[in-house]
């Protein structure tokens, strides 16, 4: 492509399209190196592309940007720097101001102040992301030279609005941080050196301006082959897919190829079985981010999280299915709500949070839980420093939340939905589907949920067709409570959905049989528990208690210090020892240990409690079941014969020390737990510790990240004044060329009259050498005769009126000497210019025609025949006479040489030596004779005298010749 070249002229006032004509709108970002690469990238870019560019940079908020004037010299277009409200027209290039935001509304720029502190301001992905919801599939994003990763979901944003994504290859970049950070994301159309950027764009909105004609009746067939393809390859059917967002992501894959004809890109998907992957790839929409309209957060945390949980006890299991997760940003922001709705109410509760998708890419990427940086612009600094840990790459979620989140792939259309859920949230997921997909999967959505649950859907989307489904919640945020029907069973089972189908055959004649013996079946069970169960504990191996049948108070108390579920813990005092040690023989050797009978101290005195653990069957866990049985006081038997007082105090001897023994360990039970809430203080103090460094590592990324943005600014503004700088080396170079050669002294001189500057010729009228600058002016010796200079300067400096006098310089060199005051672009006097133009040879012209107005009066004047000749002996003028004499007429005579006159009779060699010697040698000749034929007496002598001209200004280069009759002899 050819380049554009550089235009002096002021470029036009951008101008709006003719009867409000669409037209693509380019929005361009870069920070550190960013400069040239604008630069390359507008000097291939035609000037009449129909496309507008608008420019955003990271700029020093406080100083100056000449980015638009470096710019216009790259380009033909006109740029301009861009102001609230203007309109955005095609063919011109607008520039984001200094410390300002940038969005377009309606294709209108506006400005604001920037909300987030320096050093943590997205402004190019702040831009492309309202450049998105803007201009849709019209917009396109470029990411060129920066560091960080600002751009990148400003990229996503345009991908998912049908737009085109363009990225410097990284290895051309000067920094390449931004354009690896949106090529590792996966939000790039095209890689490219900035050169080829143009070439690119302009192929791709050829393509766009022709989708109308090719998405004909005649495309339909090839439409249908690439979706039968796709469905074939992955398994994935997407007939049911909007035509309008398909057919986008299709043409970015053939202006790819650089194919026109859908006809041609189904066979080539036909032939290579890798672009059919790549092409599903592209279908699928991973358009999201976190706290996507955040009001409607605000609605579900503050309104509809209270309504589904204020009622329901602290073990409720919660569960959540986000229904096309993308890359997780949504599910993450869910389960931070949930989290800080539990931390807040000082309530817990099981959750359960699902999220799916049909993208494997996507689900790794949100089973990772890592983010760019730049997500800090839609999470507050509060919940990054909460719920998410820096890294090098960015924000990665904390343990604590991607453990409440399970990620899985799945599509809604041909997979069952999880059930029982209290919230479902499916946004941005049907406004890509056509209605009778939609209508299919909204009953869908109410089976899923329990009667009162809530389904959360985009501004865009709403539950329109299933009034007897979904009440409204909250109109503005589209939330609906699920109404309590069997309605959606049967539609769910008709809908023609993959999942439904296979459920409703298998469950053909089975279904009220295998529900009332199930219901029997748990009824049954529920009543033998209940009467002959004992107070039971299930306890992982560590005694944990993970579920609770029966009442267990008279073998369990809270236990002091801080709250536990320990059973060992809990246990009351004559169980814990044995407790602990069934528990090890179950977990570890599998040993039950069954009614081992124990005195228990309860209410002040003991009773007997008989304990059984034995291990429970469970895939991949180690659970025991514990459990209490109180023992009645069996009656005492009649003895033979009474024991002996030996026995008796041997018996009361043991059960002292035994006692002592209990104490004992009691109190060593005692220390341990002591030393184990020191453990404990001496860990939350460490762990506050932790929390402060952490805090305090945050301050310094804070500090990183703000110290990285001015440095980007500063190469920015950097690389702005090496353009200047080289603009004014240019203009330099220029200004001394320019001295150098219009032969007119110069000399600069400053208030102080010191000269400054000079040129090569005002050394011939002052002895100047380069060691002068900085010398007063009056110190040099100069060849000029007359006038004080220096005194006519100082006045010049008090009364800002020019001067100028013709001066005599040695050698009869003539000089027209100019005084004017030195003028700064701010208007300022700052010294005196003075100028020595060399007028000798004018001063000679006026010499020689005043000489030739004397030499023509003189020639009129005298009756003798008179010529005045030039220095190449051309006739001047002539006196009346001669034209009488010779008969000959003053047209044919003026400007001739002498020699052609009068049929060349003047033309002897030694006339011509004689009058060529008169000006160089400054001689003269008298009687010179010669001899001619006159028209009217025929042959005769002449006698020719001839000397030079002298006029009031001295010699001149004229020659006076006379012409005299001699006498007969």
């Amino acid at each position: 492509m050819a380049t554009q070249k550089h235009h002096d002229k002021i470029p036009p006032t951008p101008t709006a399209p003719p009867n409000g004509e669409a037209f693509p709108i380019v929005g361009i970002g870069a920070s550190a190196g960013g400069l040239e690469a604008f630069e390359q990238f507008f000097r291939h870019t035609p000037a009449d592309s129909g496309m507008a560019f608008i420019v955003v940079s990271h700029l020093d908020p406080g100083h100056a940007s000449i980015l638009t004037e470096i710019l216009q010299r790259a380009t033909a277009m006109p740029v301009v720097e861009a102001q609230d409200q203007m309109a955005v027209a095609p063919d011109a290039v607008y520039v984001i101001p200094p410390n300002r935001d940038m969005a377009i509304f309606h294709g209108k720029l506006q400005l604001s102040e920037p909300e987030q502190p320096r050093g943590q301001r997205m402004p190019i992905d702040a831009f492309l992301r309202s450049l998105a919801a803007d201009q849709g599939e019209r917009a396109v994003g470029i990411i060129l030279s920066g560091t960080g990763s600002d751009g990148t979901l400003g990229l996503r944003a345009i991908l998912g609005g049908g737009g085109i994504s363009l990225v410097q290859e990284p290895t051309t970049a000067k920094f390449d941080g931004m354009p690896s950070s949106a090529i590792q994301a996966g939000y790039v159309s095209h890689v490219l050196p900035v050169e080829k950027m143009p070439e690119a764009l302009l192929a791709g909105m050829r393509t766009l301006a022709i989708r109308q004609e090719q998405i004909q009746p005649a495309a339909a067939s090839a439409m249908n082959r690439i979706l039968m393809l796709l469905r074939a390859s992955t398994g994935n059917d997407f007939s049911l897919y909007k035509k309008s967002t398909i057919g986008r992501r299709i043409e970015r894959r053939m202006a790819q190829h650089n194919i026109d004809d859908l006809g041609v890109y189904a066979r080539y998907l036909k032939e290579r079985p890798a672009e059919i992957h790549t092409l599903f790839k592209e279908l699928l929409i991973n358009v999201t981010s976190f706290f996507r309209d955040p009001e409607a957060f605000v609605v579900l945390k503050q309104e509809i999280l209270p309504q589904l949980l204020n009622d329901k006890p602290e073990d409720y299991l919660f569960r959540v299915w986000v229904c096309g997760c993308a890359s997780g940003e949504e599910a993450y922001s869910i389960a931070i709500l949930l989290r800080e709705y539990m931390d807040e109410t000082g309530r817990e509760f099981k959750v359960q949070l699902y999220a799916t998708d049909l993208d494997d890419d996507a689900i790794a990427v949100a089973r990772a839980g890592a983010y760019p940086a730049n997500i800090a612009q839609d999470v507050t600094p509060e919940r990054l420093r909460r719920f998410f840990n820096k890294d090098e790459a960015g924000w990665r979620v904390k343990k604590e939340i991607r453990e409440m989140v399970v990620f899985a792939i799945q599509n809604v259309v041909k997979d069952p939905p999880f059930t029982r859920l209290d919230l479902l949230s499916c946004r941005n997921l049907m406004i890509y589907l056509e209605p009778e997909l939609q209508n299919r999967l909204l009953p869908a959505f109410h089976y899923a949920l329990k009667p009162g649950g809530m389904l959360f859907l985009s501004p865009s989307e709403s539950t329109g067709n299933y009034p007897e489904l979904f009440a409204a919640q909250n109109r503005k945020w589209k939330f609906y409570r699920a109404i309590h029907t069997t309605t959606s069973t049967h539609a769910v089972m008709s809908s023609g959905l993959t999942w439904a189908a296979e459920s409703n055959a298998r469950a053909t004649g089975e279904v009220a049989k295998k529900s009332a013996g199930a219901n029997l079946a748990e009824l049954t069970k529920r009543a033998l528990l209940q009467t002959y169960a004992p107070a039971s504990l299930l306890t992982d191996a560590k005694g944990d208690i993970l579920y609770v049948h029966g009442d267990t108070g008279r073998y369990l108390r809270p236990a002091p210090g801080q709250p536990t579920l320990n059973a060992i813990e809990m246990a009351r005092d004559g169980l814990p020892l044995e407790l602990r040690a069934a528990l090890r023989n179950a977990g570890e050797l599998g040993v039950s240990t069954l009614e081992q009978e124990l005195p228990v101290k309860t209410n002040g005195g003991f009773s007997t409690v008989a304990l059984s653990v034995r291990p429970v069957a469970s895939e991949g866990l180690n659970l025991m079941l514990v459990s209490f049985q109180d023992v009645a006081h069996a009656t005492p038997k009649p003895r033979a014969k009474r024991s002996s007082s030996a026995t008796t105090g041997r018996i009361e001897e043991l059960e002292r020390e035994l006692t002592y023994t209990r104490e004992s360990l009691q109190a060593t039970i005692e220390e341990q737990q002591a030393s184990n809430e020191e453990l404990k203080s001496a860990n939350e103090e460490m762990q506050s510790t932790n929390e402060e460094l952490q805090s305090t590592n945050e301050e310094l990324e804070t500090s990183k990240e703000e110290l990285q943005s001015v440095n980007e600014e500063l190469i920015t503004v950097n690389a702005e004044l090496q353009a200047k700088i080289e603009q004014l080396a240019g203009m330099q170079n220029d200004m001394k060329n320019l001295l150098d050669n219009i032969n007119v002294g110069t000399i600069f001189l400053d208030q102080e009259l010191v000269i400054k500057r000079f040129t090569r010729e005002a050394a011939r009228v002052y002895r100047l050498v380069g060691s002068d600058v900085g010398r007063p002016l009056a110190d040099i010796k100069t060849d000029l005769d007359g006038d004080d200079l220096i005194a006519r300067s100082r006045v010049v400096l008090d009364t800002l009126v020019p001067y100028e006098r013709e001066l005599c310089g040695v050698g009869g060199i003539y000089y027209l000497a100019r005084i004017q005051p030195y003028r700064t672009v701010d208007n300022m006097i700052d010294g005196v210019v003075l100028t020595f133009a060399d007028i000798t040879e004018r001063i000679a012209a006026i010499a020689d025609r005043e000489a030739r107005e004397l030499a023509e009066a003189i020639v009129d004047a005298v009756r003798e025949p008179l010529v005045v000749l030039d220095k190449d002996l051309n006739v001047v003028s002539a006196s009346r006479s001669f034209y009488q004499r010779f008969q000959i007429a003053a047209q044919e005579t003026l400007g001739q040489p002498l020699y052609a006159l009068c049929n060349r009779q003047w033309d002897a060699p030694a006339l011509r030596e004689l009058l060529e010697s008169i000006l160089p040698d400054g001689q003269a000749f008298e009687d010179y004779a010669i001899e001619v034929d006159l028209p009217a007496t025929g042959r005769c002598k002449l006698l020719l005298n001839a000397r030079r001209i002298v006029g009031k200004g001295g010699a001149t280069q004229l020659i006076l010749l006379a012409m005299d009759e001699a006498e007969s002899e």
